[in-house]
């Protein structure tokens, strides 16, 4: 019997915790009801200001204000009985200047029109009416605007020759202003006030009209959460410390002209309607990552002094950067553009680029639109990997518009991540292989070297982000090796010797042709190899021996070749110097070329000495049947052996002044397969190293001309239909 009571007790108790306690607690945390505001609680509430954050505040919290014309006796007693408690800057008894009083109308519902200039101090802004009723602080905040408006006055009377302008009127807030979760159900006129104290406005709720237009805030300002059902106006708005507009919700949105001195936060907001941030001023960070566009957004004509950011932010509509400046990068990380981005003459600083990586783009249905030849060279990825996709989009999307400068930049842009990434899996430390020494010898610990191999016995890694799911591997860790380790599957010499040969043609592409993006580049690499064999040609043909019978060029013939060779080769690194990333590197990659195998061959022809018929005769020969202009694609260096073949070939003439000229034109014959002259190597008593010269030469040509016809193809519109078709 006791035990079943000692139950039922049980079972009791429990039924008060859970229906009793909860209702108990639910009556706690409950929010308390709205009370209609009237004179006498008005009144009330002025005698008693709260103490909020150190600051007397007037406490309107939680009430219904109605403001509307058919409650005009209130409304007037309200803005009168308000504006003289705000007004009183000192005390009465003492004389001593007394903190502002701030204004709290939180969790409050406002109907009819709210005007700031009904509660603030009015005056001009030029005047000195209000310089009594304000501290030192405060009149300084105050002068500086003045100057900044006296500027502007000054620079538009001498623009447009108009006369002194009539005194601007400002109302000027010294105290805090709260807003945190106030409903307004009718226009809000915030225009001309000068805000000395902080906003705090999170969760606003904005139902008609609101216009902030030439508003100053002084002191940081917070809209987190405001919505603003109709259009929010902004216009020459100045923000001198930070303002967060972040989780906002807006419809249509003006803050043409407006400054932001300090860092300005929209994440995760959302703009339902047209959004306007043309001429905008941002002297901190813009953050709009995270925000959602559903209609055309203009930021022309701003300037961005530091960073913008539109990371993961989705445009539906267009987005506008026409004519806007960038100091700093601008961060698109993963944004998605569904229509068009326009960047037409916007400028970039030297420190400036689109950092677009992970960017959802679609060229078929989007467009990126910039200068031509500009845009394409601030866009930015850092790797290869999970951006191909992307960078294949761009290049449609620019040959789509004929930007071909700017689809031949992006493409450089990803053989430039290829060559890299191969460079890395060639020389790069594999992580499912390497012993643990060598871990600890790219920048492991032993204790993650150790992590790592233990990781690897359960599961082969799969990309490099895998080392963060060990504990023992931190942030800077990874950040330190990730260029010097790599994840893939063990290859066999043969595949690692394709990977290198890979790697080495990319590598010469990129160095003297810029991947086909660059035909000027490639001109000055041809003009200093032109130059470089014409020279060895006319030294090995001119100087052959000091004695027993001196065969060497004259004085004269000797200054115009160094000349020539001076003159082509300074061309051809201007060239190089003006369009290359790398020129010091694009140089050392031409001579390894151009420099071992002929250098080897002239040290064995002077080696040996020349001892053979036909010494006083040239080397080469010309075809003396025509001269004029030719196309030799399909010409060999050397002349045929057919007998009657040496009635057209006639050796070159050495005592002329121009005889210099041959050896320039045989050189340009060989690299770019047309000259002058017909002119070849004889087929008699000439030594088999001087052949060989030749054809390697020959042979560099061949691929020069192919690299240079690739070149012009993509650099030039239609002139690729033109070589096909030839």
């Amino acid at each position: 019997m006791y035990p079943f009571r000692a139950s039922l007790g049980i079972l009791f108790l429990i039924f008060l915790i859970l229906v009793l306690q909860p209702q108990a607690a639910w009556g706690a945390i409950a929010q308390p009801e709205q009370v209609p505001l009237t004179v006498e609680l008005l009144q009330e509430r002025l005698r008693s200001p709260l103490q909020s954050e150190g600051v007397r505040t007037l406490d309107l919290r939680r009430v219904v204000i109605d403001l509307r014309p058919e409650n005009a006796d209130f409304r007037d007693q309200f803005y009168r009985l308000i504006q003289a408690q705000l007004q009183r800057s000192r005390n009465v008894t003492t004389g001593e200047m007394i903190a502002p009083l701030g204004l709290d109308l939180s969790y409050s519902t406002i109907k009819g029109e709210l005007n700031i200039s009904e509660l603030g101090l009015r005056s001009s802004l030029y005047g000195q009416e209000l310089s009594p009723l304000l501290s030192g602080t405060e009149q300084a905040q105050l002068r500086r605007d003045r100057r900044r408006l006296s500027q502007l006055s000054q620079l538009s009377r001498s623009l447009l020759i108009q006369g002194q302008p009539t005194s601007l009127q400002i109302t000027v807030f010294r105290g805090a202003l709260k807003l945190v979760q106030t409903r307004f159900e009718d226009f809000v006129n915030f225009t001309n006030a000068f805000f000395l104290g902080r906003v705090e406005a999170p969760g606003a709720e904005f139902v008609q009209d609101t216009d902030w237009s030439e508003t100053r805030f002084s002191q940081p300002a917070n809209f987190t959460g405001a919505i603003f059902r109709r259009e929010a106006r902004f216009r020459n708005t100045i923000f001198f410390e930070r303002v967060g507009f972040n989780l906002g919700r807006f419809q249509a949105v003006n803050f043409q002209g407006s400054e932001f001195r300090s860092t300005a936060n929209f994440s995760q907001s959302a703009f339902q309607q047209t959004a306007n941030f043309s001429r905008t001023q941002w002297q901190g960070n813009a953050d709009f990552a995270q925000t959602n566009w559903q209609n055309s957004v203009f930021f022309n004509r701003s300037k961005f002094s530091r960073s913008l950011f539109l990371s993961e932010a989705t445009f539906e509509k267009l987005i506008s950067f026409r004519e806007a400046q960038f100091s700093q990068p601008v961060n698109l990380r993963g944004a998605n553009i569904l229509d068009q981005a326009d960047f037409g003459d916007a400028s970039f600083a030297k420190a400036a680029y689109l950092n677009v990586t992970g960017l959802q783009f679609n060229s078929e249905e989007a467009r990126i639109l910039g200068d031509p030849g500009q845009v394409g060279r601030v866009l930015s990825v850092p790797t290869l990997q999970g951006n191909e996709t992307l960078l294949r989009n761009l290049v449609r999307n620019f040959r789509l518009l004929e930007q071909i400068p700017d689809a031949n930049q992006v493409e450089y842009t990803r053989e430039k991540l290829r060559l890299r990434q191969l460079r890395q899996q060639l020389w790069g430390t594999n992580l499912n292989t390497a012993t643990l020494e060598r871990l600890q010898q790219v920048g492991f610990s032993l204790a993650q070297a150790e992590a790592i191999a233990q990781f690897r016995t359960e599961q082969a890694f799969r990309n490099l982000p895998d080392l963060l799911r060990l504990n023992e591997i931190d942030l800077a860790t990874y950040v330190k090796v990730r260029d010097r380790v790599v994840v893939s599957e063990p290859r066999s010499a043969v595949g690692w010797t394709l990977d290198a040969m890979h790697w080495l043609g990319l590598s010469l592409l990129l160095l003297l042709s810029a991947y086909g993006t660059n035909f000027w580049l490639s001109f000055g690499v041809g003009m200093i190899a032109l130059a470089y064999f014409g020279g060895l040609f006319w030294l090995i043909d001119r100087l052959r021996r000091f004695h027993p019978k001196p065969i060497v060029p004259t004085l004269s013939e000797s200054t115009w070749v160094v000349s020539s060779f001076s003159l082509l080769s300074l061309l051809g690194l201007s060239a190089i110097f003006r369009t290359s990333e790398q020129p010091w590197l694009t140089l050392t990659c031409l001579a390894i070329v151009i420099i071992p195998v002929p250098a080897t061959l002239l040290f064995l022809i002077y080696q040996r000495g020349r001892y053979h018929d036909l010494m006083d005769v040239s080397y080469f020969v010309e075809d003396g049947s025509l001269r004029q202009f030719r196309l030799l694609i399909g010409r060999l260096p050397n002349m045929p052996r057919f007998v009657f073949f040496r009635d057209r070939y006639m050796p070159i003439l050495w005592d002329r002044r121009w005889n210099w000229l041959n050896y320039f034109d045989f050189s340009l014959n060989n690299l770019l397969k047309f000259g002058f002259n017909d002119i070849r190597l004889r087929d008699e008593h000439l030594p088999g190293l001087i052949t060989t010269l030749s054809w390697y030469q020959w042979l560099l040509g061949i691929l020069y001309i192919a690299l240079l016809l690739w070149t012009l193809s993509r650099t030039i519109p239609g002139l690729n239909l033109l070589i096909y078709f030839k």
